[in-house]
């Protein structure tokens, strides 16, 4: 099978899950092509079954913002022409299913009958989509679109609540790839980050206000009061410098590590002990899934997909938004003892096994499968 994949091509959860899925499809010998405006940041090797094709968006001075999504459905025209492509996957509502809609209509013109998966990742319908200026348009998108998924039961009754949808909206998890993350270190030198007899606490995002990354310096800071601990934080964005003046402000400098983006994930989360995810919104969680899977628990909020991948009181805790005085308390819970961490570790990494990317990729290749023998 000829297969377009279309996403973000950034750290993002959505970008991630669309590129793991894209080198689970080429080593099934599936023929993948990644269409987007950067080679995608895990996508770390081409090879005969994975292309990647860059939208160059020409600039002309009479438009004001440079239509990307008019550069996008033309490079979808022509890269499904050439590679005589059988179906496109695009990642987000915004705006590859809206782009893979017009390249669509301008294939059919031609004859050319390609179907389009649209899956749907978070804040693409929560936030974005659902602003007044784009709404018709994502409905639009979705309901024109072949078949439509969501990463999660949360995500799928959120946009069945906020759009007219028409369409059947058919959950497939976000996954993890078991095999990848079976790595043993031999030393995770540790002893960079925290004394023998510290406990490492880790957080990584993209850094906005939905992350409420102050939320995560205050949580660790009642937490290192009662235990010796360090806190390391991954990632960047536009609340990284006030999560730094926030750290001096509570004098956590020396306790507090930024260490901006990072491509060793797997490294970082091999010596930590605790994640910390307080959330406003997330739609699966999937920085939840890549901390259980490398065997560390989770203290996160309750909302969203999150209670689906982190079960309360066994790979970690929920909790409500902002609550983080029981945050604290329950990280405390967890990390007072050897045993008792342990235990948790054991749990997170048994719950995230749930996840593996070889029982959700079959769910898309056969809806895949089913779809184009509708449009036969």
């Amino acid at each position: 099978m000829k297969i377009a994949i279309v996403c973000y091509p950034t750290f993002g959860g959505s970008g991630v899950v669309a590129t793991e899925l894209g080198i689970a499809l080429a080593k099934l010998n599936h023929e993948v092509h990644f269409i987007t405006y950067n080679q995608p940041v895990r996508l770390d090797l081409l090879s005969n079954n994975i292309h990647f094709h860059e939208v160059n968006v020409p600039e002309y001075p009479l438009f004001h913002y440079q239509p990307y999504e008019l550069a996008l459905s033309s490079k979808l025209v022509n890269t499904i022409k050439e590679f005589k492509i059988d179906i496109l996957h695009v990642h987000y509502a915004i705006p590859h299913a809206y782009a893979g809609y017009m390249a669509k209509q301008m294939l059919k013109e031609e004859g050319i009958n390609i179907p389009m998966v649209t899956t749907l990742h978070g804040t693409d319908i929560t936030l974005v989509g659902n602003h007044q200026f784009y709404k018709p348009a994502v409905t639009f998108s979705i309901n024109n679109s072949d078949v439509v998924t969501s990463v999660s039961e949360s995500l799928k009754e959120d946009t069945l609540r906020l759009f007219n949808i028409k369409k059947d909206i058919k959950v497939v998890p976000n996954f993890i790839d078991i095999n990848k993350h079976n790595v043993h270190f031999t030393d995770c030198k540790r002893d960079l980050m925290a004394a023998p007899h510290e406990r490492i606490l880790t957080h990584i995002s993209n850094f906005r206000k939905v992350k409420r990354i102050d939320d995560v310096i205050n949580i660790f800071n009642k937490i290192q009061k009662t235990i010796p601990s360090k806190l390391i934080m991954v990632g960047d964005g536009p609340e990284r410098e006030p999560a730094e003046k926030l750290a001096k402000e509570l004098n956590l400098s020396d306790k507090i590590i930024f260490l901006g983006n990072s491509n060793e994930i797997d490294k970082i989360l091999c010596f930590s002990d605790l994640f910390l995810l307080p959330s406003e919104r997330e739609s699966f969680g999937l920085a939840a899934l890549e901390a259980m899977i490398n065997h560390v628990p989770v203290i996160s909020t309750n909302v969203g997909g999150l209670p689906e991948v982190n079960k309360d009181g066994v790979s970690g805790y929920l909790s409500d938004i902002g609550n983080i005085n029981e945050m604290a308390l329950n990280g405390i819970k967890i990390l007072e003892t050897d045993e008792k961490l342990n235990e948790f570790k054991e749990n997170a990494f048994n719950e995230a096994s749930k996840f593996d990317i070889h029982q959700v990729v079959p769910q898309y290749l056969k809806l895949y499968n089913e779809t184009l023998l509708k449009v036969e």
